[in-house]
C-alpha cells in the first residue's frame, strides 16, 4: 500500500506508515470493498439504516477482518521458517568447516579454488553487503577492508583482491573470520525480526542461502583438491558405511519420443535468473542410458588407449591431455597393477562399480565418443528430470562420494546427486532472458561464455538446493568438481 490518508471510523483521519510492506492484491481488494461499504455511511451522516444493511456491512468487515488475520499469521510463518533456514544452511558451512584446521583452512591449490576461511568470510560478506548495508540502519560495523578482501567479482561493488592469491592471506585469522559470522548473523536476526521490506529482503535471503549452498559444495571440492596433494592422503572425514551397493545393475537405454517440451523454472519455489524464463524447445527422439559410466567401464576406455588416440578428443582437449600428462582421472592411483583413489576419507581401493568423477567435459566427451554415443544437451537431460524424484546421494548423507546405482523404481537411477552430469551444451542466456539490475546482476549472465551446462548435483550438494531446471556451468577443462558421465544417442 503506498502513503496516503484513508478515512477512519471517526472525523479524524491518520496517515498509513510509509514503512510498512505492501499488501497482496487481495487484501487490498478487501480494503477497497470495506471502503466502498463505509464511506456512503460517513457522507450522508445517516444514523437510521435498514438493519440487513448493518448485518452485511458487519459481515463482510468480519471476513476482512479474519482475511488480514489469516495474511498476517502466514506472514509470521514464513518470516519464521526463513530465519530457521537461515541458522541452518549458515551452521552448516561451519559444521563443514570444523572437520578441518586452520592450516588446512589456509590452503589454496590452484586459482580456481579458494581456501576454506575465504569460503567462510565471502558468504558472509554476501550477506552484509546486499542485506545488512542496505536494509539495517542499526547495524554493527565491520572492518571494512573487508568488502576488498571478500569480494568476489562484484564490480559494481567494488575492487577485489586477486582470486588467485587468496591463499597468501593469512590474516584475519579463521577465529577473526568466525567472528565476523556471528556479528553478521546478530545482524540479520534483527533483520528477519523486522517488519520492513519484508518481501525484498526475504527474495534476497533466499539468493544468499542458495549462494552459501553452492560455496558449502565449493568449500568440499576445494579443500578435496588441495589435500590430494598431500603424499599422506589425509581424510577430510572418517570413512562410513553406506547401504547401498555397490554392485551397479547393467546400464540400458530409456527412450524419449520427439516432443515440444517447456524448458526452465515453472511455478514456485526459488530458482537463479539462468533457469528463466521458461521457454519452449522441439526435442527429437533420443535416448538416455540409465545410470552414469561407472570406473569399470572407464578403465576399458584406457585400456583401449583412451588417453593416447587424438582421434577421440576434440583439438583443444587433445592439447591440453598432452601439455598436462593425462593419464586417468585425478585421484586416481596406481597400485600392483590396481587402482586406489582418493576420497574425502582418505585413499581406499577403487570401487569399479562406483560413477567415474572429476572427469573434465573434454574426457567426458571423449569416452562418449569412443562408446559410440554422446553426451545429452541439456535440454533432453531436463525433459528425463521432470517428474522424477529428488531423491539420490546428497550431502546430506554424510557419504561424500558417488556410490553404485543399485535397483530402482524409476528407469533413470543417479539422476539427482553423486556427480553433476556435463551436457553438451554451452552455457549461454534462455531466449529473453535479462540480468536484474544493480550487482546481484552479476551473479551468472557475464559468465555465459566458454563454459558448459551440469546437471544434477552431486554428493557435495544440499538435497534441497537442487531442482530439474538448476543449470550449473563450468569451463571444458575443469577437473576438480565432482562431474561424471551419462551417455545419450539419438534415434
Amino acid at each position: 500500500m503506498t502513503s496516503g490518508r484513508v478515512p477512519s471510523a471517526s472525523s479524524s483521519k491518520r496517515t498509513v506508515n510509509q514503512n510498512c510492506d505492501p499488501l497482496p492484491s487481495s487484501l487490498s481488494k478487501l480494503f477497497h470493498v470495506g471502503w466502498q461499504i463505509s464511506l456512503p455511511l460517513k457522507e450522508t451522516g445517516q444514523r437510521d439504516y435498514d438493519l440487513i444493511d448493518r448485518m452485511e456491512f458487519h459481515t463482510k468487515g468480519n471476513n476482512m477482518i479474519e482475511a488480514i488475520t489469516a495474511e498476517l499469521g502466514a506472514r509470521t510463518t514464513e518470516r519464521r521458517e526463513l530465519k530457521l533456514k537461515y541458522l541452518r544452511v549458515r551452521s552448516f558451512s561451519e559444521e563443514l568447516a570444523a572437520r578441518l584446521s586452520p592450516e588446512d583452512m589456509q590452503l589454496q591449490s590452484m586459482p580456481d579454488a579458494s581456501p576454506t576461511k575465504w569460503h567462510l568470510a565471502h558468504t558472509t560478506w554476501f550477506f552484509e553487503s546486499f542485506l545488512l548495508k542496505p536494509y539495517l540502519a542499526s547495524r554493527t560495523m565491520v572492518e571494512d577492508q573487508f568488502n576488498y578482501l571478500y569480494n568476489s567479482y562484484y564490480n559494481a561493488v567494488g575492487q577485489q583482491y586477486p582470486r588467485a592469491d587468496r591463499g597468501k592471506i593469512s590474516r584475519p585469522s579463521v577465529a577473526e573470520i568466525l567472528h565476523y559470522r556471528q556479528c553478521v548473523d546478530r545482524n540479520m536476526e534483527k533483520l528477519l525480526d523486522n517488519q520492513d521490506n519484508q518481501t525484498e529482503v526475504a527474495a534476497l535471503v533466499e539468493l544468499g542461502l542458495n549462494h552459501e549452498q553452492q560455496h558449502q559444495e565449493l568449500l568440499l571440492t576445494d579443500i578435496k583438491h588441495a589435500l590430494s596433494f598431500n603424499p599422506l592422503c589425509p581424510a577430510y572425514a572418517e570413512s562410513r558405511s553406506d547401504s547401498r551397493p555397490s554392485h551397479s545393475l547393467p546400464s540400458e537405454w530409456v527412450d524419449f519420443p520427439e516432443r515440444i517440451v517447456e524448458i526452465g523454472h515453472t511455478g514456485p519455489g526459488f530458482c537463479f535468473d539462468n533457469e528463466l524464463p521458461a521457454h519452449r524447445v522441439l526435442l527429437h527422439p533420443f535416448q538416455l542410458a540409465s545410470r552414469l559410466v561407472n570406473c569399470r567401464e572407464f578403465l576399458e576406455f584406457m585400456e583401449d588407449g583412451g588417453y593416447q588416440r587424438p582421434e577421440l578428443w576434440l583439438s583443444e582437449g587433445w592439447n591440453l591431455c598432452r601439455q598436462e600428462s593425462w593419464e586417468a582421472p585425478p585421484g586416481w592411483l596406481p597400485r600392483d597393477h590396481e587402482w586406489d583413489v582418493f576420497t574425502l576419507t582418505g585413499r581406499r581401493h577403487m570401487d569399479l562399480e562406483e560413477p567415474v568423477a572429476h572427469v573434465s567435459y573434454f574426457e567426458a566427451e571423449a569416452y562418449a565418443r569412443w562408446a559410440g554415443c554422446r553426451l545429452p544437451t541439456e535440454f533432453e537431460w531436463e525433459r528425463a528430470a521432470r517428474g522424477h524424484d529428488l531423491n539420490g546421494n546428497f550431502v546430506d548423507s554424510g557419504r561424500f562420494h558417488p556410490a553404485g546405482a543399485g535397483a530402482g523404481e524409476q528407469p533413470l537411477r543417479q539422476l539427482f546427486g553423486d556427480l553433476w552430469e556435463w551436457t553438451s551444451s554451452s552455457y549461454a542466456p534462455y531466449p529473453g532472458y535479462a540480468p536484474a539490475e544493480g550487482a546481484v546482476g552479476e551473479y551468472n549472465g557475464k559468465f555465459m561464455c566458454n563454459q558448459y551446462v551440469l546437471r544434477g548435483g552431486s554428493c557435495a550438494t544440499s538435497r534441497d538446493h537442487i531442482r530439474p531446471s538448476y543449470r550449473n556451468f563450468f569451463p571444458a577443462q575443469a577437473r576438480w568438481q565432482f562431474s561424471g558421465i551419462r551417455l545419450a544417442r539419438s534415434n
